[in-house]
Parts: structure tokens; sequence; C-alpha cells
């Protein structure tokens, strides 16, 4: 299974995930074969890439949560967020009870790391990182030993960080370019309207209404809205601000693409001590797969192969199927090795199409 932006896609694919919208309706079946019609769908719903089945051994990624999991916390994020536009009240409860959902999947799959992002349309994009930013906090919080409270107050603040934004104008949001000086500070106001609305909510801990105000915070003090260092920052808002950086690199958005997951955590471990705090930045990085399941590597015996699973204790050692001999022919008979167990062979190389596209920090933006 490969990720392939939309510019790539060529009649005859076969789509290997299916593609939902944030209210968990079903836009594409996996298993499709995609016509012209069908990519000129993909194009007009503005969904800007999509995962393809590879003729390499079509491997099944696990994922920390299930789709069907996901689609329901989309769907009750953008619930949420309707409502607050709609009716000026938060569903606290509908929070809460989607992170423990999200906590239970998590337990439950401890020893998956994280393997794969999300497909998102544009106008479904704020749901789904939602999301991803609940789930990457969580795997954290985890890892760092909290308990169940803790992960709650974490996992809601994490999930409505970006509640703030509904009140946002839409031209903002939406601008594919960079942001005027006025625009941009329009758009840092997004963390006082978040924590306005939710210190209002008395069911809610105001440690989860503070992960809205600060996740903009940088531990040198060059974050907003109140440049905020190190430990004056809520360890809940140090998690989300790395979470939130992190799924923002590596989406895909119209007007760029994302980053490889190792280059992503290339610049979050640059940024670490600058903008993240390096503890949390430890946690963090534990519970994502340098390797992702499916990537193409080049080993130092000269052979080329496919990432077939992973070590939560060895990151930089999967287990690789080889796909090319030393001379780049196609194997003959299935040879996999566990770089964990076999210490003499190792990746050189990661080979996966599209590395020369990825952006730098400064080309994500001020957004992140």
């Amino acid at each position: 299974m490969r990720k392939v932006s939309i510019e790539e896609l060529q009649p005859g694919m076969v789509l290997a995930k299916t593609i939902f919208n944030a209210s968990g309706n079903v836009l594409l079946s996996g298993g499709m074969v995609l016509s012209p019609n069908f990519i000129q769908r993909l194009i007009e719903l503005n969904i800007p890439a999509v995962f393809i089945r590879e003729q390499i051994g079509d491997l099944e990624v696990p994922d920390v949560i299930s789709e069907q999991m996901r689609m329901q916390a989309q769907k009750a994020v953008k619930d949420i967020f309707s409502g607050v536009q709609r009716y000026k009240r938060v569903d606290i409860a509908a929070a809460k009870n989607v992170v423990n959902s999200l906590v239970d999947e998590l337990l439950g799959n401890r020893q998956v790391l994280i393997n794969l992002t999300d497909i998102r349309a544009h106008d479904d994009y704020i749901f789904g990182h939602c999301v991803n930013v609940a789930v990457l906090a969580l795997l954290t919080g985890i890892s760092m030993a909290y308990n169940e409270i803790q992960l709650q107050n974490l996992g809601v603040g994490a999930l409505l960080h970006d509640l703030g934004k509904t009140q946002l104008d839409k031209s903002i949001l939406d601008k594919a370019g960079a942001l005027t000086e006025s625009e941009f500070e329009q758009f840092k106001l997004h963390t006082h309207y978040g924590f306005e609305t939710l210190r209002a909510q008395p069911e809610l801990s105001i440690l989860s209404a503070h992960v809205a105000f600060q996740h903009h915070e940088r531990v040198d003090g060059t974050g907003y809205p109140r440049g905020l260092k190190d430990t004056e920052i809520h360890e809940y808002a140090r998690i989300v601000a790395v979470a939130d950086a992190y799924d923002q690199l590596t989406t895909d958005r119209l007007q760029r693409r994302a980053c490889h997951t190792y280059e992503a955590m290339r610049k979050i471990v640059n940024l670490t001590g600058q903008y993240f705090d390096s503890a949390v930045t430890k946690a963090f990085l534990g519970n994502i797969a340098v390797y992702p399941i499916g990537s193409i590597v080049a080993l130092n015996s000269g052979e080329i192969a496919i990432v077939v699973d992973n070590h939560r204790n060895f990151p930089t050692q999967p287990v690789v199927r080889v796909i090319l001999d030393v001379q780049r022919n196609k194997v003959t008979e299935l040879q996999e090795i566990d770089l964990a167990k076999k210490e003499s062979v190792k990746i050189i190389q990661l080979l996966n199409e599209g590395a020369e596209h990825l952006p730098s920090i400064q080309e994500v933006g001020r957004r992140i």
C-alpha cells in the first residue's frame, strides 16, 4: 500500500483504503479500480492523496485505532464544532466519550506504532486533525504513565484544542498562501476564543481549557499568545504542541505535500529545546514508526526491501522483506529479515517516492 498524490493517480490503480468524509459517509470504497471519472471526483472533493494497492506484497498496515473509531471520533468533533457555531454550547460529554473510547483502543493496541496518516478532504481537514492530535497526545500521555484522569483531561484538551477556530473568518482558515500580518494577528486569536469558550464549561477541567490557550506557546518564549517559557506552559499544552506540529507536517494539504515520517521526526527533533520540550519529544517519538510499514529501503547488503513490521523497543530495526536482490532483480523466494536480530544488516537509505518534494519547516508556515 502506497500513498499517491492526486496529481499522480492513473486509471487502473486500485484504491487500498475507503475514503470517508467527517460525517462518516463513504466517498469512495476500498478495492475500487480508479477510472478517469473517479479521479475527477476525487479532484472535485479536494482529496489531496489516496492510498493505492501495490503489486509488491499488498501489506495490511495496522493502525493504533480502528477505522470505525476514527470515523466516529471525526463525526463527534464535527458535531461539537457545529454545536458551538450554532448554539454557543460545547458538548463536553460527547468529547469525554470520544476520549474514553480512544484510550480503550490505544491501550488495547499498545504494541502498535503510528504507521499511517489518514486522508482528509480539504473541508474536513480540521476534524481529522483534532482527532489525530488527540490520538498522538494520548499515546504520549500513556508513555509518560498518565493516570485515567490525566489522560481524559489531556485528551479532551487535545480533541478541542482548535475549537476557537470556529470563531475565525473562513477566508483566513482557507487561505492557501501566507497570511498577512493583520490576518496572522486575527488567526492567533483562536487561542483566546477556544480558552474562553472552554473555561465557561463547568463540567470541564480548566487544565483542558489551557490546552486550547497554550498549544502555540514555545519553550523558548517565542510562541503566542503570552510568550510563556518552559514549565510556565502546562505539560498538557507542551504535549499537544508537538502532536499538532507533527500532524500538520505529515498531512497532505492542497497547498503543499506532506513530509515523510522520517523527515517530520527530524524536524521535530531539530526544534526540540527551541519550540518543544525534550522530555515530551522523547515520549512522543517513541510511538512513531521511524520506517512505517510499506516503506521501501536500501540495505547495506545491497538488497532492496519493504518494511513489513516494526518493534516498539527497536524503532530503527524493523522487519523487512527483500524484494530486489543485489543485481536489482526480483527475488524468487520470500526472505524476511528481522533487523533487530540480525544486526549486521542495516538500513542505509529510505527510497520512498516523493522524497525530493519534502517541505522545509519554514514552508509549513507560522500556523504550526
